[in-house]
């Protein structure tokens, strides 16, 4: 497939959690969009089948196998992408682990380090490792995905808390870069979709309900190849 006219045609994507749900939806709606995307994820195996997809409908990908919770592999990373291309245009943050559903007292203190390590810490190194290569393109893009628990709702405190830290973070970076680069940074609440995350959550509920994750792909796809300003939220709707 002839990628030049296509809307992100020299472009340089990379997705996390992009082995299976919402993030390998939207790495494949960005490939075929024309853009080279790195996938990256705990799970080899789900990644080389999302990067078979990709090739197989014409497009480009890299896979990036690696743990999140491992600052130094995300240094690594950003080295070997430097090593390779010259800017970064569109770095979704997408992969985050749910935790357990607990009263805020209830909480365990070792699972919910891990999960404000993976749901924050590392996309605030993500957004370290990268922000020199972000810098470098002519129309960068930082899409956080968040949740409507971002808002206090019972039992969902850690969740919820990392979400609206997330928020926040990326949203601060947004406006400390908007008057010395291009980069723009993007809010997504991807609503009710069809996703493992989603049915460890509400188990009753029937998944043919729901939205598929493709859907939120070319909501990510038409968002970053918007002039949306930098700090416009969306949520997805099905």
């Amino acid at each position: 497939m002839s990628t030049s006219n296509l809307p992100l045609s020299d472009k340089l994507a990379l997705v996390t959690g992009a082995s299976r749900g919402i993030g390998a939806a939207t790495a494949e709606v960005l490939a075929a969009a024309g853009a080279h995307v790195v996938l990256t994820a705990r799970t080899s195996g789900g990644l080389e089948e999302v990067e078979d997809r990709i090739h197989q409908a014409g497009g480009s990908a890299t896979i990036a196998p690696l743990d999140l919770a491992d600052g130094e592999s995300i240094g690594r990373l950003a080295q070997a992408i430097g090593g390779r291309w010259r800017a970064l245009d569109i770095l979704v943050l997408n992969a985050a682990t749910l935790g357990s559903l607990a009263a805020v007292p209830a909480i365990d203190a070792k699972e919910f380090a891990r999960l404000l390590t993976l749901n924050i810490a590392a996309p605030q190194a993500l957004i370290a490792a990268f922000d020199t290569m972000l810098r470098a393109s002519g129309d960068a893009r930082v899409v956080a995905l968040t949740s409507s628990v971002a808002a206090p709702r019972a039992y969902w405190g850690a969740y919820g808390a990392s979400k609206a830290a997330l928020e926040t973070l990326v949203g601060a970076y947004g406006e400390e870069v908007k008057n010395i680069s291009a980069i723009r940074t993007h809010i997504v609440d991807p609503g009710a979709t069809r996703t493992a995350m989603r049915a460890r959550a509400f188990p009753g509920e029937d998944p043919a309900s729901l939205k598929g994750p493709e859907v939120v792909g070319q909501a990510i796809l038409d968002l970053v190849t918007s002039d949306a300003p930098t700090g416009h939220r969306i949520r997805v709707e099905g």
